[in-house]
This record gives C-alpha cells, structure tokens and sequence, in this order.
C-alpha cells in the first residue's frame, strides 16, 4: 500500500495568524521611517563565497544564462540599489541554505533586511532594538563585546589563546582527526556555539559586538584595546540568534580580497570555489554610501513570539512536508 504522504500544516492558526501580524507590523515600522521595501531576485546568477554557507543551484534554461543559485540573502542585490542611490531600503525575502534542518533550521526561510543610509553599527543597533522591543514588548539589548562573552562563558581570550590551547578547549566536543580539520576561527565558532550561546539573553537580549577581524565577512574592521575587530554586532535572545548586522564595508578591493580569501578557505574545507559577483563589486567600486545593514530572521523572530524552541511550529511547511 502506497505511503500517504502527510499534507497537513506543522504551524497552527494562531501561529500563521501572529505571522500576518507580524508582517504588518514590520510594514508598519520602516512606514514611518520612510524606509522603501523593495524587491530583488530570489534566484541570481552567483552565490555567496562565505565558506560557513552552502547555496543551492538551479538549472536556469534561459538563453544566455548558465547555472544559477537560489539567494542566501539579498545582500548583493539591495547594495547594488543602495549604490545607484535609492536611499534607505528593506526587504522581506524567501531565503536558501542548503544543509540546514534542525529545530532552529530549515532550507528555505523568512529574512528581513535592511539598509540605512549614514548609519554605523551603534545607530542600527538602536534601530533593532526598536524593531525587536515594540514586536515582543521586552526590554531593550543591553551590549556585551565578543571578547567578553567568551571570558565570561567559555573562560578564555579569544585573541589571547594560543591555536594549540584552543584546540584543547575543543576537545569534548570533536574527535582528535576531527579538531585537525579546524582552524582557529572554526575552533572559536565550536566554543561560541556550545559554550557561549545558550548563555546569551537569557535574562535580557543582548548585543555582541567587536568580533575578530578574521570574521567580519562585509564589515569594517578597527582597532580596540590593540586588536582588530570587525564592526559587526548579533542579537541574541534567549540563547537565539536573531540577526547579524554590520557598518558595511565600501571598499571594493577589500571586498574582492576578502571573496578571494572566502575561496581559499573553501578550498581547504574541500568545498567547491564560488564564482565572484562581478556585479556587486562593479557597484562597490561606483559607490556604496556609507550605511549600515542588518539580516534579521523573522521565522525565529515569531518563535521567540509565540514562545516555542521549533521553527516548524511556526512554519505552514517546512522541508519535509513542503
């Protein structure tokens, strides 16, 4: 006998209900802002090089084109807008990261993400907080640097530690031929994820701020206390990570050394090379005004809502059912 697959919803009404809302209210907020939402392309020619995201292709059968992916953000996309000066902008997107299913996880996503112009990364923040406080009516973030969380949580110095130290600290959680395979941001990601961020908003949301130079993917960097750290800043709540946000990087030579350095790693990870976005860096190099941007995911946002630990409960249908 066939196998009757099971079409119903893993979200409930209410569920799909506080979504609608939710959309409004996100509408709502950059209205008043007078923040335009604009559009951009769920399927693009390139992906992202970032060696921690694994796109999905798509067989585009179009005269003239070849390959394509689906988007992982529209991040490309909205800065080439910002670079012929539509001013601040934010989009609600369906998004795809392949490997991705857990409790936290699914391949396709809801993202909300926007740019403003003449923003750094301390200006969004506030905006964020505006956004996330007046949606789930808690209190505002409080700040805390990288740096910090990993003293405070993890009993290290992130820029301190000696490789073969951290490599120690990984140890209850990898096999020693796996630990070999990862350098020393990927140690850090081990401890961040299993130490760290369980910790992290659990009493009030919390900003972290001031990663390590090594992982400021599209921000700027600066110097603190003596070392580099990137202009980057995570909201966490509850132990959720909500959103990623940066002071964007404008330099398009910089952005295509870092492409090419995101290509090396994923060589040494034994992932394929990703083709550069001509594109986007032809936009940077016209210029990108100097902005900030967020990448903020609304399905955990509406767990977070609707107090759940699944994002199928608040999924009509997640991979398994779609």
């Amino acid at each position: 006998m066939k196998h009757q697959p099971d079409w119903q919803p893993t979200a409930s009404r209410a569920a799909l209900k506080n979504r609608a809302q939710q959309l409004t209210f996100v509408r709502g907020f950059f209205a008043k802002r007078d923040v335009l939402e604009v559009e951009t392309p769920v399927l693009g020619r390139c992906g992202v090089t970032d060696p921690n995201l694994d796109g999905i292709s798509a067989q585009i059968s179009a005269q003239g084109v070849e390959g394509g992916r689906l988007q992982t953000s529209p991040e490309y996309h909205m800065k080439r807008l910002l670079a012929a000066d539509v001013g601040s902008i934010y989009q609600i997107s369906k998004v795809f990261r392949n490997g991705e299913r857990g409790r936290r996880h699914n391949p396709e996503f809801s993202m909300l993400e926007w740019y403003r112009i003449g923003f750094d990364d301390a200006a969004l923040m506030e905006e964020v907080s505006d956004l996330v406080s007046g949606w789930l009516n808690c209190p505002r973030p409080k700040i805390t640097s990288y740096r910090q969380a990993m003293i405070d949580w993890a009993s290290i110095d992130p820029f301190a530690i000696s490789e073969e130290d951290l490599r120690q600290r990984c140890r209850q959680w990898l096999e020693p031929e796996q630990l070999t395979d990862l350098n020393r941001d990927g140690c850090l990601d081990l401890l961040m994820s299993f130490a760290v961020e369980p910790n992290l908003g659990t009493e009030t949301p919390v900003f972290i701020t001031q990663y390590p130079a090594s992982q400021a993917s599209l921000a700027r960097i600066s110097n603190v206390d003596g070392f580099d750290v990137a202009h980057r800043f995570e909201l966490y709540i509850d132990g959720l990570e909500l959103c990623n946000g940066y002071w964007e990087l404008t330099c398009a030579a910089e952005q295509r050394a870092r492409f090419e350095a995101d290509n090396r790693l994923r060589n040494a990870a034994g992932k394929p090379e990703m083709d550069v976005d001509e594109a986007f860096l032809a936009a940077i190099e016209q210029g990108l005004p100097d902005c900030a941007g967020v990448a903020l995911g609304l399905d955990r946002l509406l767990m977070l809502k609707m107090g759940t630990r699944d994002i199928a409960d608040v999924l009509a249908f997640p991979i398994e059912r779609a």
